[in-house]
């Protein structure tokens, strides 16, 4: 079954990868596939809501669809041991070793590798849709699968809920598969936030897996089909958000991104974890506590607000909403160069279709940092961390405009069922060393233990490609009269009016970054 989540939680690291941090000022939601072996009433409260009751109120047919339920692989297997405490003399514990073993050869959902106990609110199950994810793929699809009109108040009733536990809310944050059918459903449900709670900021993650952009196996009717998906979807999301974060390379294995990581591009568990790690860091000053007026103390520095991230990026210079997120994982120390690169330059794009240094005099930056080692292999102080970082910039030829910097000490911690993607020039501690370790070429939560992370939005004129992309698509497509790509936008609910609005937002959007647009002999 497919479903959404709606959680009080920073669905980052903290859900992908099993560390439950609650945060009472920001709500988030994540629209992600396949249940796996969790039910979708939750796991808290013994709920037994799904047992059949004895009233029969219906006389006619029933037909009955039944599929087998997911059985436990060797990690929940731990974790329901560990719940129970019934571990029965004689029988054995599960050994660590052979968890890491299981996951690596068998993870299918993403309920196999996490260890979140969810509410009874926090998933809305799809009902009827007897398929997979990799058919949920395009926004007919999600179109067709939930009419908000009498399943959205359900949806809106859940939010509340959780939005009525805030003291005060930040602002929502919203990650979104937004390759398939999800895309549609999210772009109902943002409407409706936008409308219920219209001075409440939205950041939205628009996350894909490397295996969504793959197109080496489409013919043109498909292609074309998959560009008007991106444009509409990039659309409609944005128009209800106040800052769009696209995350998802084609092949995250063959980024510089990676350098330092042994990733399997067909695992999404793999993939998962890197995106997942970049988000927490960057959402870490979010979540940092203010200490007085300048909201510094001696392990963090930097706290801020989502109104503040949103006013930063995309409230000055050319108010572009949509930002780039870099990763440096694990982070170099801010001492010296780490394979003749400084640290700034290690950091890398995690969004596609972006330029590659690009020189942008009005760029502006958000940076996190923590856990990065100093000098003598000890971790760095806040301190430390502000100045030379400071003075990397100072050093750089192309300065942004303006760049905030949020550090903390502490560094990533590595969990058991995180994935065994880290190389062997990686210590127990995050290190970058310059020796192999023998043995494995990758190592996981067994030998690393902690990684020092820093991640990176920045509002740049290097997004051009990935805008100028989604624009092109829908003018050559979308607004062709009498074209079968028209006549499927209509089967998804877009008339030419509101194509032709999209097609207004574009433009602006790749004009206020682009002032000289290609002329018509480049567009031919």
């Amino acid at each position: 079954m497919l479903c959404l989540r709606i959680n009080i939680l920073i669905w980052t690291y903290s859900t992908v990868l099993g560390v439950l941090t609650y945060t009472p000022r920001l709500v988030s939601v994540g629209f992600k596939g396949g249940l796996g072996s969790v039910s979708a009433r939750g796991t808290l409260y013994n709920d037994d809501a799904d047992t059949p009751s004895n009233i029969v109120t219906w006389r006619g047919n029933v037909a009955t669809q039944h599929s087998e339920s997911c059985k436990k692989n060797l990690f929940l297997q731990s974790l329901s041991e560990e719940e129970q405490e019934n571990v029965v003399s004689g029988r054995g514990e599960i050994e660590d070793k052979d968890i890491v073993e299981c996951l690596e050869k068998d993870v299918t959902f993403w309920t196999d590798f996490s260890k979140v106990h969810y509410h009874p609110q926090s998933l809305y199950q799809l009902n009827g849709l007897w398929m997979d994810v990799q058919e949920f793929d395009n926004y007919g699809i999600g179109k067709e699968s939930l009419s908000w009109s009498s399943q959205g108040e359900e949806i809106d009733e859940r939010l509340r809920f959780f939005v009525e536990e805030c003291d005060h809310i930040q602002g929502f944050q919203f990650i979104v598969d937004d390759s398939g059918g999800f895309s549609a459903i999210a772009g109902d449900f943002l409407e409706s936030v936008a409308d219920e709670y219209s001075n409440t900021p939205v950041l939205l993650y628009s996350v894909r897996s490397p295996s969504s952009s793959n197109m080496l196996r489409e013919n043109k009717k498909q292609i074309v089909s998959r560009n008007l998906h991106d444009a509409v979807s990039f659309a409609r999301l944005s128009s209800f958000c106040q800052l769009y974060v696209p995350v998802g390379l084609p092949s995250l294995s063959r980024s510089k991104a990676t350098t330092h990581l042994c990733i399997d591009d067909q695992k999404p568990y793999h993939c998962s974890a890197v995106y997942a790690a970049a988000l927490h860091s960057i959402g870490l000053p979010l979540r940092m506590e203010a200490h007085g007026a300048t909201t510094d103390s001696n392990y963090v520095s930097g706290a801020v607000h989502i109104n503040d991230l949103v006013r930063m990026l995309a409230g000055q210079g050319r108010q572009n909403m949509v930002a780039i997120l870099d990763v440096a994982m694990p982070a170099p120390s801010v001492f010296g160069k780490h394979l003749g690169q400084s640290f700034l330059e290690n950091l890398q794009p995690l969004t596609p279709e972006v330029t590659e240094d690009a020189e942008d005099l009005q760029a502006l930056e958000y940076m996190a940092v923590h856990g990065v080692f100093g000098s003598g292999g000890d971790r760095a102080s806040v301190s430390e961390v502000k100045d030379e970082i400071c003075a990397a910039y100072e050093g750089e030829t192309v300065k942004p405009m303006h760049c905030h910097l949020s550090t903390a000490q502490c560094p990533l911690p590595i969990p058991l069922p995180f994935p065994s993607i880290f190389g062997n020039l990686i210590s127990q501690h995050g290190q970058l060393l310059t020796t192999p370790i023998s043995g494995a070429l990758s190592r996981g939560s067994l030998d690393v233990h902690s990684i020092p992370i820093a991640a990176r939005l920045r509002s740049s004129s290097a997004i051009l490609p990935f805008l100028e992309r989604r624009l092109t698509s829908l003018l050559r497509h979308g607004t062709v009269q009498g074209s079968s790509a028209s006549s499927l936008l209509r089967s998804w609910g877009f008339g030419r009016e509101e194509v032709e609005d999209m097609g207004e937002s574009l433009s602006k959007m790749v004009l206020a970054l682009n002032p000289h647009p290609l002329s018509s002999s480049d567009s031919d």
